[in-house]
């Protein structure tokens, strides 16, 4: 397909988003007729689809499987565009997670792309705003490691080939949208601070207009020279995997490398090429649990995320969420104690696995959802409970003593010290992908907070991922995941692809924070429960919880958003159970993209969240 014939097909699904929001908002409420649940149709794909947080990014996966690439070649095309049309909220030096379905050895596989901490970092000096913006916050960028993993074990295209897309965009510019522009406006001080920030962000001297031409030569750049080091080694007879292998290293270890070390040292930051050179992306065994016949797949620690949405599944199994039916206040409670019980849960155990022995098996076991279980009161809400003790079960319902000390894993040491407990907010992007072949790709990457580190490191056009923040990492001096130099922090990433008698069934993930694991639960019961179709599962509306300070300290006060699609008398029912409800816009939570397959059909669709400016595409 010619380059002409597809930037006319990116402009015409990027037109079909411009309804008024307070339209796009009605258009799916109870008004609407029987058979009108969503106002955007499910998209087939029987030779492949991209679901993703930009229409262009999902084209760029669209080109690379039109042009015989697999989901991982097209997932990496996606992943880099992203970095271009996104770039408040993933990038090339962001951290991320990959959830893959492998075809031919009928396997899922889970990729971690996560950074650690500078070894350099101490944290008695900083504030917990320098831990989030600026040259003394941030984690190595692991997004890229990802990127040159899932194309060597699991792609078939070059790096050249797969880059292309977004290496033109960067070059040649795309129409910069709205929401790209008031994330730049909200973080211009910031930008004014670096010269190479405001050489990207503010190219003019001002932030620029929605719908202007927006370039980023400097990242296209590096972009450039991670190829050229793949090319060069391909040329010199060098394997495909060498190859590859020799674009990470000029990365990690090579010019690219001291560039970024350079910077940090010329500004009084903690990054050395030893940081850089240390980092591995990380293939793992991905967390599973069942529910109700279903095999859900997700992410491991370093997610917290994966704990989160699996232990909720388990905890509601044991309740019959069809009988309450969708969106009724009864299955809306449920789901939201469940959200409480696991979060008390991951947040107190949930760290860096290489330093920290995280009880992953016993969490997800039905024994302990059992106890957990227990807690939840179909008649009142209840307030944010500790951790349970998922070694001792016994020590984990209602009136028992749970040992939270277990979750502690530090002592207090005279160095280290507390911190402001405010968590801060993320930004992230998610998509999902399936090939021709039967591989899937699910992926959800990030910047941690928008842009990151809110910080362009020397002229390689990369900010990286804040990782450093609370909320990322723990405030409290002797919790497991406390910022400490060389410790990978939690994400709450967490791509999953469920099975169903050992075929693929779904593939989702969300941006959203926090509610992340919240947003995925629901669509999920959405879809595993109520039969939904997927871009109905994905429309439904939505609640998200907050805790403040945070979800790590027991006894936070819960705030509780639901969007305003719901009768007023479930808002009247959640209040009586106990609920202070604030109605939030009618598309306001996460923004899900998702592919599910019917058995009996055997047709592929796609659905992509209206929250946001996504767009699934097909073939």
């Amino acid at each position: 397909m010619g380059r002409f014939s597809i930037r006319m097909i990116a402009l015409f699904a990027t037109s079909l988003l411009l309804l008024p929001p307070e339209a796009t908002a009605r258009q799916v409420n109870v008004g609407l007729p029987a058979h009108r649940v969503a106002h955007r149709p499910a998209v087939p794909g029987p030779n492949g689809l991209v679901t993703a947080g930009h229409p262009l990014a999902s084209m760029a996966g669209l080109r690379t499987l039109m042009a015989g690439g697999n989901a991982a070649d097209a997932a990496v095309a996606t992943l880099a565009t992203l970095n271009i049309v996104r770039p408040q909220m993933s990038g090339m030096a962001g951290n991320g997670f990959v959830t893959l379905y492998d075809r031919v050895s009928d396997r899922v596989y889970s990729l971690g792309a996560t950074g650690a901490a500078p070894l350099a970092l101490d944290p008695s000096s900083r504030t917990a705003d320098e831990l989030n913006k600026g040259i003394h916050a941030g984690v190595v960028p692991g997004l890229f490691g990802g990127w040159i993993a899932l194309l060597d074990r699991f792609g078939t295209m070059s790096l050249a080939q797969v880059l292309a897309p977004a290496i033109d965009y960067a070059e040649n510019g795309h129409p910069i949208e709205a929401s790209v522009v008031a994330a730049i406006e909200s973080h211009r001080d910031l930008f004014e601070s670096f010269p190479s920030s405001r050489r990207m962000f503010l190219p003019r001297g001002r932030v620029p207009e929605p719908g202007e031409t927006f370039r980023m030569p400097d990242l296209a750049n590096t972009l450039r020279k991670v190829v050229e080091a793949e090319q060069a080694a391909l040329a010199a007879g060098k394997t495909r995997s060498e190859a590859l292998r020799a674009a990470f290293d000029r990365f990690y270890r090579g010019d690219i490398a001291e560039e970024m070390a350079r910077f940090y040292a010329e500004n009084g930051g903690d990054f050395t090429v030893e940081d850089f050179a240390r980092y591995e992306p990380i293939w793992a065994e991905p967390i599973h649990t069942t529910y109700r016949g279903f095999d859900v797949y997700t992410s491991p620690p370093t997610s917290r995320g994966g704990l989160e949405v699996t232990m909720q599944l388990n905890l509601v199994e044991g309740f019959d969420l069809r009988a309450l039916g969708a969106g009724s206040a009864e299955t809306i409670h449920l789901l939201s104690e469940a959200i409480k019980v696991a979060k008390a849960d991951v947040y107190a155990y949930a760290a860096d696995p290489a330093l920290v022995d995280v009880p992953v098996a016993e969490l997800l076991s039905k024994e302990y959802a059992a106890a957990r279980r227990s807690l939840i009161d179909p008649s009142r809400v209840m307030a944010y409970p500790g951790a349970g003790n998922p070694v001792r079960v016994d020590e984990s319902g209602p009136g028992a003593r749970a040992a939270r000390e277990a979750a502690g894993g530090t002592a207090t040491n005279g160095r280290r010290r507390h911190l402001a407990e405010q968590a801060y907010a993320g930004s992230t992007t998610s998509f999902s992908i399936a090939d021709r072949f039967g591989n899937v790709v699910a992926a959800t990457p990030t910047h941690g907070g928008a842009f990151g580190t809110g910080v362009v490191v020397g002229n390689t056009g990369l900010t990286f991922n804040n990782g450093s923040r609370i909320g990322s990492t723990s405030p409290y001096p002797d919790h497991v995941n406390y910022v400490r130099g060389g410790q990978i922090p939690i994400l709450n990433n967490s791509p999953i692809i469920v099975l169903r008698d050992g075929r693929f069934h779904a593939a989702l993930g969300t941006p959203g924070g926090e509610t992340i694991g919240q947003t995925q639960f629901q669509v999920l019961v959405n879809l595993l429960d109520f039969g939904m179709p997927v871009q109905e599962a994905i429309a439904a509306p939505r609640f998200t919880l907050s805790g403040e300070p945070n979800f790590y300290r027991p006894g936070a006060e819960i705030r509780f958003r639901l969007e305003d699609r719901l009768p007023d008398d479930v808002v009247g029912t959640l209040e009586a159970l106990g609920y202070t409800v604030e109605l939030a816009p009618g598309y306001a939570f996460g923004s899900i993209q998702g592919i599910t397959f019917d058995a009996a059909t055997g047709a592929l669709m796609a659905g992509a969240d209206p929250r946001r400016v996504a767009y699934a595409v097909g073939w």
